[in-house]
């Protein structure tokens, strides 16, 4: 199996702290006789793009749940700044500052972009207001949202005010990945960000990747699009019936070696 290290691998942004932001060791998760994950390591690094690549079945849905709570797996450690955690629910990762974007995206149509960013997180006026009449202060999570539209350069939405359900599918994505920068302050995890996006809108969110990147916040990115992978990715994590298969990265391999070691076809 292939490893790159990270501390040297190409197009890694420089740094001199080598201990990973997220590592799992030795990941074992089975449900039945079915093995979902067969003994995984995984290294995530400040300011990098981990991209998980894998054939259906491979064990990249598994992984990605264990790591974010959702999953408990049955053997093997995960370390958050080199410290084990353990995560029961996906609360767990969101309060230790991982963040998910999930496919179905999660955020509430009938609700404008500024609700959306503090969905399940709102913000209460001070005095008794807040306290005891519970109202939110609506004003200040606009206001907030803004900075951190502005801050990501999303461009596209311009008015925090405007429901979700009237919006398109990329600027959908933007909310999602918005509130996970919002309150992801240690890692973001972006499961297929570009499905069923066109050219234009796949390259904003694609952008905002890079954006996360360049403030320091490490990403990681299930995805199936290859050119996508290649363009965005620091290092590839190649997932295979259930194990880390290979880490390599877009300098050290082509597209078509990646595909070959996803499928089989090739030994890394």
């Amino acid at each position: 199996m292939t490893t790159i290290d990270a501390t040297t691998a190409p197009g890694r942004p420089g740094g001199t702290d080598t201990t990973p932001v997220l590592q799992a060791r030795g990941l074992v998760k089975t449900y039945g006789r079915v093995v979902g994950l067969d003994g995984v390591d995984l290294e995530l690094h400040r300011g990098e793009v981990l991209a998980i690549i894998g054939d259906n079945g491979a064990g990249k849905s598994t992984l990605i749940k264990c790591l974010t709570g959702a999953e408990i797996p049955d053997q093997g450690e995960i370390l958050l700044d080199g410290k084990p955690v353990h995560f029961k629910r996906p609360q767990d990762a969101r309060t230790a500052g991982i963040e998910t974007v999930y496919q179905t995206l999660a955020v509430a149509p009938s609700l404008d972009v500024a609700a959306n960013l503090f969905l399940g997180r709102e913000v209460r006026r001070k005095g008794p207001l807040g306290s005891v009449l519970r109202i939110t202060d609506r004003a200040g999570m606009r206001e907030r949202a803004r900075q951190e539209l502005r801050e990501l350069g999303i461009s596209t939405l311009q008015d925090v005010t405007v429901p979700v359900e009237n919006l398109s599918g990329g600027q959908r994505q933007a909310v999602a990945v918005a509130r996970a920068a919002a309150f992801g302050s240690k890692v973001v995890v972006l499961d297929e960000p570009t499905a069923a996006l066109g050219v234009r809108e796949s390259g904003q969110v694609l952008e905002l990747v890079r954006t996360l990147r360049d403030r320091g916040v490490p990403v990681i990115i299930i995805s199936h699009n290859m050119p996508h992978v290649f363009d965005i990715a620091d290092r590839i994590h190649v997932q295979r019936l259930g194990r880390r298969a290979a880490t390599i990265t877009p300098k050290s391999h082509t597209m078509t070696e990646a595909v070959a070691i996803m499928t089989g076809a090739a030994e890394a």
